[in-house]
């Protein structure tokens, strides 16, 4: 088996971030009414999110599930849990309403997972961080 880099990673954990970001800012404003503290739910979980889903993948790295679209699923499955609870818990300091909280996250599993499934699949067409083993089968597959 070839080896997949943690520059793989930490860019699919970027370009997560920048999508999931803009999705929780606007979802918060539209539900706040207010677009200071949509921004304010955004900007704070970029930090708490990165982390995350850096672990959450390195986690992934260890799970034997070749079959892409399963394994796409359960991972989206799992992360969209992980950040829901992010999400839920920072909106409702941010606001200081937990019913804010509840409703920012309840609407994010819905589109998260959307995105989250759509960016699970750009990445694995791109052969950035992997080796050429890994490139090779993967192309086998497709």
């Amino acid at each position: 088996m070839g080896k997949i880099s943690h520059k793989r990673h930490i860019a699919k954990t970027i370009t997560w971030r920048l999508v999931g970001t803009l999705d929780t800012i606007l979802l918060s404003w539209i539900i706040t009414g207010n677009p200071a503290t949509g921004l304010k739910i955004g900007v704070s979980e970029v930090f708490t999110k990165m982390i995350l889903y850096y672990l959450h993948e390195r986690l992934w790295v260890r799970v034997n599930i070749s079959e892409s679209r399963k394994r796409h699923l359960l991972k989206t499955f799992s992360w969209r849990f992980i950040g829901t609870m992010d999400t839920v818990f920072i909106s409702w300091i941010i606001s200081g309403n937990p019913i804010t909280g509840l409703k920012v996250g309840g609407l994010e599993v819905i589109t998260k997972m959307a995105l989250y499934y759509c960016h699970e699949r750009a990445w694995y067409r791109i052969n950035f961080g992997l080796d050429k083993i890994i490139r090779s089968e993967k192309w086998k597959k497709i």
